[in-house]
Parts: structure tokens; C-alpha cells; sequence
């Protein structure tokens, strides 16, 4: 239950009423995994949908049909093994703190994708249907420090499942040993029973398109006409203090507002708090507390804190105050904004690049932008941003 005193605090669903759009992909969802159950083919079903276009909402509501008919006997679910999968540790904190406020859902039914994997191969059962939230997040290679040693953790999951629900955005692959490209998830998915829908629709940013356009722009090395003012507070900050002052002013009237920052400051997993520094703003990065029941974004302790791509990828927040540090720049001579990948502090992103047969400046650069559109995507009130790199916040500021 949610105290009268969180309400406004609150980013949990469930279930929220549905669009159109996502009921019928629900509907299409289930009609297209009882039809496959029925007839005993191993099928796939894509969803596809960049940030903001409700995916997650979608996984919660399904996945509530689906466990709600699995009790009935006379349904084709009924009795049958199903699972979500989320390679985000943030994310299925979130979903088993969902699970454990529901009547319907099992927090035993939220796994991580290597955890899923080592126990199924160890059962005689397959799973029934198993789905698959930031789809983008799975492994695509041997990975020992999660405990994953086989090739590729889709090709598991399609082993030992009989119906995979995949749910996947190519802009928010953040790693190479995740790195997904178009060719290869088609090449893993086949052609044979696999079905493709897309979400369209934004629910997050409440802001004109000049917004949205705004950001895809800057996303894609373009910088774009400031967005005319409206009731989403958009604006390109020249105090990084100020901006600060400005998010917990926020976090006071609205709830959900935070600092965020690219991966270009130094930070390590040992314990020891680690700062963000930019302009005149020095604040520490978030901390890891895997401990925590609540997930980074849901705690209010972290308004001293600047939170990274990694933590908080999947949630809403009303206001977001982003730091963009100095792997984004912008060269004058060339009049255009540049991404210097050899200053990104999560060099460890790019590991295994050399595996790949690719660019690998270009798959870099690529993983870059897609941590600044996660970034970039999370706010639905106001978007604060500040740019260390001065040529880049000079350009910013023009407009």
C-alpha cells in the first residue's frame, strides 16, 4: 500500500489504464501466444518502442493476464510456467516490489536472464512463456563476471521457452557485450513464427514535438532550434548549481526530480564515494546499495546524488537536471557537436568491441549517444541541461 504522504512520490503502476494502442498490442500478444501454446510451436513476439512509449506498462499488464488466466484450468495458461526477465538490477527491484503489493504476482516470477538461464537448464521443465523486458540489455557474448558462459543469453532464453515476449529499443543498447544490431537480432530471430509490433506513441515528455525533435536531433549529432517555450520547462543551463537549486526546489513541489550525468566522471565499485564535478557543482555519484529494496530513483535519499545511466534507465521522473560532461564537445571550425569517446570514463562499455565485426569508432560514438538519450528521455515535466565542454554550452545557449 502507498501512505497517503508518497502518493505524489509514487512511479508504480499497476495496472495503469492502457492506451489503444497498447491494448491491442496486448491483445495481439496473448491471441498470438494461445495460438502458438495450442498448436505447440515455439513462436516470438517483438515489441518494439523507444523511451517513453509505455513498454514497461505494457510487460506489467500482460504479464497480469497472463498469470491471472494461469490460474484458471480451462484457460491455455492455466497451470503454465511464465516468466519476466530484466537484465537491469534497478528495473527488477522495481518489478518485485510490484509483485509483492500484488494478489496476482510472484516475486519468484521476476529474474535476472542468467539467473533464469542456470536454473532452467538444471529442471526437466521448460518455461511456458517467458518475457522479455530492455531486451537491448541481454548479453551477446561469454560474460564471467555475470556468471553467464554460453554465447548468447537470446539464444538461451529461445532454448528453454516456448513462447518468447521480447520487448526491445536499439537506442538504449549501452554496452558492447549487449550490442545489438538490427542484422544480428534478425539473425537470431529467424523468419519462422515471429511477429513484429510497434509502440508509436510518447506518454512521457508531456511537451510539443519541438522537444521530442529537439532531442533526437542532439542524439544524432544534430543541434536543433531551441523549442519554444511552453509548459514543459526545457532549458540549457550556464550554472551548474543553479540548475541544481532548481531540481530540489522540484523535488520538493512535484516528487521525482534529480541530477543526472553522462558516464565522464570517475567512478568505482569499491565502495568509496566518488563526485561528480562540474562548473561549480561537485555532488557524489549514487552510491551502490544493492541492499536497498527501493530502486535509485524511488528513494528520496538520492536528491544528494547524481544518478548515472545505469541507474536510472527504465523510470519516469518529473523534473531531470542532466550534466553532459566532456566526451561531448563541440568544434567550431567544423560546426558540429562532436563525441569524444576516448574521455567516456565507462571505457568498460566498450569491451569486446574488437570482436565485432564493425566500425568500432562508430559503434563507440553509438553507444555514447545512446546512454545521452536514456538520459535525455526520463524527464516528463522539465529537462534542465548543462554542458562542461564550453564551446558546447556556448553553441547550446545560441540555440
Amino acid at each position: 500500500m502507498v501512505r497517503e504522504d508518497e502518493k505524489k512520490f509514487d512511479i508504480t503502476w499497476p495496472v495503469h489504464k492502457l492506451s489503444c494502442e497498447q491494448k491491442e498490442i496486448e491483445r495481439e500478444a496473448l491471441d498470438f501466444a494461445k495460438s502458438k501454446l495450442d498448436k505447440g510451436q515455439k513462436a516470438i513476439f517483438v515489441i518494439e518502442g523507444q523511451a517513453g512509449t509505455g513498454k514497461s506498462v505494457l510487460v506489467t499488464a500482460l504479464f497480469n493476464e497472463i498469470q491471472a488466466a494461469c490460474k484458471d484450468k480451462d484457460s491455455i495458461f492455466g497451470g503454465t510456467k511464465n516468466y519476466v526477465l530484466v537484465n537491469h538490477p534497478e528495473m527488477l527491484k522495481f518489478y518485485k516490489r510490484i509483485a509483492g503489493e500484488s494478489s496476482i504476482l510472484l516475486k519468484k516470477n521476476f529474474e535476472r536472464p542468467t539467473s533464469f538461464i542456470n536454473k532452467i537448464q538444471k529442471s526437466a521443465e521448460k518455461a511456458d512463456v517467458v518475457i522479455v523486458d530492455e531486451a537491448h540489455l541481454l548479453l551477446t557474448k561469454k560474460d564471467a563476471y555475470n556468471h553467464f558462459y554460453q554465447e548468447n543469453q537470446l539464444q538461451e532464453i529461445l532454448k528453454n521457452a516456448k513462447i518468447v515476449i521480447l520487448i526491445f529499443d536499439n537506442k538504449q543498447v549501452l554496452k558492447a557485450k549487449s550490442y545489438w544490431s538490427k542484422q544480428k537480432l534478425a539473425a537470431i530471430l529467424g523468419e519462422d513464427n515471429v511477429k513484429i509490433r510497434h509502440l508509436q506513441k510518447q506518454f512521457r515528455i508531456e511537451a510539443n514535438s519541438d522537444v521530442q525533435d529537439w532531442i533526437n536531433g542532439f542524439c544524432n549529432k544534430k543541434i536543433c532550434c531551441l523549442p519554444e517555450k511552453q509548459k514543459f520547462d526545457f532549458r540549457i543551463m550556464n550554472d551548474s548549481k543553479q540548475m541544481y537549486e532548481l531540481i530540489k526546489e522540484h523535488e520538493v513541489t512535484a516528487g521525482l526530480s534529480r541530477l543526472l550525468a553522462t558516464y565522464d566522471f570517475p567512478y568505482r565499485l569499491d565502495g568509496n564515494d566518488y563526485f561528480v564535478k562540474a562548473g561549480t557543482l561537485s555532488l557524489r555519484w549514487d552510491r551502490s546499495k544493492p541492499q536497498e529494496s527501493l530502486a535509485w530513483a524511488e528513494r528520496t535519499d538520492t536528491i544528494d546524488e547524481v544518478g548515472s545511466v545505469y541507474t536510472i534507465q527504465g523510470f519516469d521522473l518529473n523534473y531531470a537536471g542532466v550534466i553532459l560532461g566532456p566526451s561531448l564537445g563541440y568544434d567550431e571550425q567544423l560546426s558540429k557537436l562532436v563525441v569524444r569517446s576516448e574521455l567516456y570514463e565507462d571505457q568498460a562499455a566498450f569491451n569486446g568491441l574488437k570482436h565485432l565485426n564493425t566500425n568500432i569508432k562508430a559503434v563507440k560514438e553509438r553507444l555514447i549517444l545512446n546512454a545521452l538519450n536514456v538520459l535525455l528521455t526520463r524527464a516528463r515535466k522539465g529537462l534542465y541541461i548543462y554542458a562542461v565542454d564550453k564551446n558546447l554550452q556556448k553553441k547550446l545557449l545560441q540555440g
